[in-house]
This record gives structure tokens, sequence and C-alpha cells, in this order.
């Protein structure tokens, strides 16, 4: 007879060297593991069959049961000798109404042409970032290469003002001066608290646009209200490439802050295309963008500061234009790429225009209660409230900090602007390193423990610069503020993105990113005067001492 040999080859033996016994065993064996393959594929067959009555296959049965604790409720008797479900209450109990662990839907794949519900979805499908998100990236980079040029050709701008326009800029350097003498800083210093005047103007602007633009956005969409806001930008650099008088260039400056609305709109963009699980990821990218954004841009000026002619009219018109060409080609790349995130039927139904509710959206009180924020809860109400007050109080002792630190290499380690540049290098790639590997795999549950591990770990931030006596002990607290930026603004604001619905998410994120601008806007002043009037060290040590107020904010906070 033949027989199977393990090397699967057919081995002719004699009968009579067979033995019995293990003939007996083979053909058991052989029965068996048939008998167990049909049973299996029925098995899986009847397992993946889904029941034209309930609407549900085994899988998905099996599944919500094992996640289900308490299975005694959901079981209920008929007068049959057959049990039904209440399935109703057996989705509401388990998780795996709300996860992407849905197997019958994974089992039974959706017809051609028809969207396939979130909850169809794979994992990675649901976690992974909207192509949109991207696309946002890439236009806010563009926005903030072309915004940062500016920084190092602002002392030498402000220099070429100085001597060619005696009439507004006279008036406003007399003004400046009046404050640098009442403050006590160093005349050298004057040309930095200029600086900071303007910086601070800007801020303001971008304060009373941001929760106007995202509203109009909830409204008319928002790809329309972003092509709006890079045309104001690309507009404000063409003025600043012909601004023979210092009026021209604070209009320009004016037009500019005015239309850098478009922030928050990236950021109610990337809302609207992303999901609880995926939010984190998207929003760091701003963050990304933003760190490459201050690298990369201040090197772009810095070369057009070097080898421009300073003593020829208009000098600035080339690094002006360049600024532009990048302004112009986000604008194409607005219009041939991004897709409307905010369809018609979730817009907001109608646009706000009676002046009381324009108010709503500049008022400084109205800001801090979201009273332009309509239709939602109580609960949710005070949780955004308490989230605007902790943003604006850290925004307002962060930026504090940031600009005065220029005045404490310059004043107490005489850096130049080598080292200064070096420093904000170090910082700048260490919060895109975080917000690229760190920040953008947050799971969803520690986005707020994040947000206030950043909080507390700023404080130990400032006082170490306050306390520092040498550059390495600097440059740690320089890293720390570093680590502590990478986290807090981006989590925060994909905490605060989760609040309102589609049509409310511009409003919301618009109000959010406003406060964040009037903290900008008074942060430097305040810190400017306490820097000079009571010094660097109990500064920044009473900052650190203060930042425990919205750190403990946040983290009672009930979300």
């Amino acid at each position: 007879m033949t027989i199977l040999c393990s090397h699967h080859r057919i081995v002719e033996k004699e009968p009579s060297k067979v033995n019995p016994r293990w003939k007996c065993c083979t053909v058991v064996s052989l029965l068996t593991a048939s008998f167990i393959t049909q049973g299996l594929r029925h098995l899986c067959a009847e397992f993946q069959k889904v029941d034209s009555v309930q609407g549900m296959s085994c899988a998905r049965l099996i599944l919500y049961f094992s996640l289900v604790q308490d299975t005694a409720a959901l079981v209920q008797p008929t007068n049959t000798s057959t049990m039904t479900y209440n399935l109703d209450e057996l989705k509401k109990r388990s998780v795996v109404a709300s996860t992407s662990h849905n197997i019958s839907n994974n089992l039974k794949p959706a017809p051609k042409h028809e969207k396939v519900p979130e909850s169809g979805k794979t994992i990675t499908e649901i976690t992974r970032t909207h192509r949109t998100a991207y696309i946002i990236f890439v236009s806010l980079l563009l926005d903030l290469l072309a915004f940062t040029m500016i920084l190092p050709l602002l002392p030498s701008l402000l220099e070429y003002y100085r001597k060619n326009d005696n009439q507004l800029y006279g008036y406003l350097a007399n003004s400046i001066k009046q404050f640098q003498l009442w403050i006590g800083a160093p005349e050298r210093f004057t040309s930095v608290l200029f600086g900071g005047a303007l910086g601070s103007m800007f801020s303001f602007l971008q304060f009373l646009s941001s929760p106007i633009v995202g509203a109009l956005s909830d409204y008319y969409g928002r790809k329309p209200l972003m092509l709006l806001c890079a045309t104001g930008i690309a507009a404000s650099y063409g003025i600043w490439a012909y601004s023979e008088s210092f009026l021209l260039f604070v209009i320009a400056r004016f037009v500019g802050g005015i239309s850098k609305g478009n922030v928050s709109l990236c950021m109610a963009v990337i809302t609207d295309v992303s999901n609880q699980q995926n939010r984190g990821k998207a929003m760091a990218l701003v963050g990304i963008a933003f760190s490459l954004g201050f690298i990369a841009g201040p090197m772009i000026g810095a070369t057009f500061s070097r080898f421009s002619d300073k003593t020829g009219t208009l000098w600035f018109f080339a690094p002006a234009m360049f600024a532009m060409l990048l302004a112009v080609a986000d604008i194409l790349f607005l219009v041939l790429c991004l897709k409307e995130t905010l369809p018609k039927e979730k817009r907001s139904t109608r646009i706000i225009n009676s002046l009381s509710h324009a108010i709503d959206h500049i008022s400084i009180r109205a800001l801090f209660r979201f009273s332009a924020v309509e239709n939602l809860s109580q609960k949710d109400v005070r949780s955004l409230r308490r989230l605007g007050v902790t943003y604006f109080l850290y925004l307002f002792l962060y930026s504090g900090l940031e600009f005065t630190v220029t005045f404490l290499m310059y004043h107490k380690f005489g850096y130049t602007s080598i080292d200064q540049a070096k420093m904000f290098l170090t910082t700048g790639v260490l919060m895109a390193l975080l917000q690229g590997s760190v920040v953008r795999r947050l799971p969803d549950r520690l986005v707020k423990t994040s947000a206030v591990f950043g909080l507390y770990l700023i404080i130990p931030a400032f006082i170490i610069v306050g306390l520092a006596e040498s550059s390495p002990v600097l440059y740690l607290g320089m890293i720390l503020f570093a680590i502590s930026t990478a986290f807090v603004v981006t989590c925060m604001t994909t905490i605060t993105s989760k609040y309102g619905d589609f049509h409310q998410k511009g409003t919301v994120l618009g109000v959010f990113r406003s406060l964040g601008a009037l903290a900008r806007a008074v942060g430097p002043i305040v810190a400017s005067m306490a820097f000079w009037s009571v010094g660097a060290r109990f500064t920044y040590i009473a900052g650190g001492i203060l930042l425990l107020w919205p750190a403990l904010m946040l983290q009672y906070l009930k979300l």
C-alpha cells in the first residue's frame, strides 16, 4: 500500500510491514484534519454572515459583548424559545461604537460610489493625517517665511527712515525716547523698543481681525477668506517695496496685520478635515511650520541684509519683492490645491452683521466670554472661557520673556547678532524636532496632560534664565523654554478645536487666536517696563511664579 511520507513523497511499502495501529492512527488523523478544515471554513462563513433582520454579523455581536461588562440587561427573552438583543443599548455601552474597530463594516465592503462612514474605516484610515493638513502646512510655511524675513532687516529699516523721514518717524521716535527714559533703558535699545512697538501694533491688528475673519469663514467658507487674507498679505509686501516714507511702511504693516487672520483660518481648516484621533497630528503641523518659518525666514532676511547696499534709495526693494513673490506663490498654491473644507450645508445660516455682534468680536470683555459663539452648553462655555483665560495669561508672560531676552543677551552677556542667531536657531530646531516627532504622535488622551506638562516646564525655564550668570545656564533655560513652547500652544489649540459645531469652528478658533494676539500686543510692553524698572532677575522669577496660575487652571479644568 502507499502512505504519505513526511517529505511529501509516495513510498511503496509491503502490507506486511505496515503496523496496523499506525495505519489506524493515520486514517483517523487525516479524517480529523479534514473535519477541522471543513468546520473552520464553515465557521468563518457563518462568522462573516450578516443577519438580515439584525443587520449585524456574528463578529460584531461577539465584539460588542466582549466589551460590555454587564450583559444581563442586553438579553431580552421572548415568548418563544429564542432570545433577542437590545442592540441600541448594546451599541451605547460598547466603546466599539466610537472607535474604528467596526469588524462587520470591514468584512462587508461598502458599495461603489458610496462614501464609507468613519465607523467603517480602518484604524490607519482614521489616524492618518488628512492631505489638506499638508496643504495648509505648505501654505503657512510660505506665509511665515515671508513674514519673518523682515526681522533681521528691521534695525536697518528704522535707521533708513530715521535719516530720510522727519515727520511721522520723528514724532514716534520722540515718544519712544520718552518711554525709554521713563523705564530707564539705555539709549542703544531705543530702536529695539521701536521695533517692539511696531510688533505690538501688528499683534493688536491681528487681535482685531482673527475673530471677524473666523466668523466670516463660518458663513462664506474657508477658502474665500483664506484667499482674501493671502491677497492682503501680498499687497502689504508690495506697499513695503515702494515705501519711501515711514508712513507707507506703517500702512504696509497695518495691511499685513489686519490680514493675519489666516492663521486662525488654517486651524479651522485643519479642524474641518480632522477627527479626534488625528487632530493632534494635524495641529502639530502648524507648530512645525512656525518653527521652520522662524528658522529659515530670518536667515533669508539676514542674507539680503548682508548683500544689500543700504546707502541707496529703496535698498529694501529686493527683499520686499521676494517676500511678495512668496505671498503670490501662496495664493496660487491655495487656488490650485486647497479644496473647500466647510460644505454649504454645514455653514452658519446667517451672517453676523449687526453692530452688537460686531462688538462681540472685538470687545475684550466679549472675547474673554466667547460671546460670539452661540448655542453651546453652559459646561462648554465655561470650559472655553477658562481655556481662553489660561491661554491669554500664558502668552502674556511668554511673549514678555521672548521679547526681553534680546535685552538680556545684549545687556548682560554681550551677545552679538550672530550669537543671538545661534540661540534662536537652537531653540527653533528643537521645537521643530519635538513637534514633528513627539507632539504629532500624542494620543488624544495625552493632549491635555502634555499641555499641563509644558506649562509647568516653563516655570523653571523662566527662573533659570533669570538666575543665569553664564551662557551654558542661559542655554539650559532657553532649551526648557523651547520644549515647553513645542507642547503648549499646539496642545491647547487642539483642545479648543473640539468645541462648537462645524459652522462654529472658525469663530471659536478665531476668538482663541485673537486672545493670543492681544496677549502678544501687551506682554512685551509690560515686560519691558518691568525689565528696566526692577531688573531681569526679579522680572523672570516673578514671571515663572505667575505661570503657576495658568498651569493650575488647566490642570484642574474638566473638559
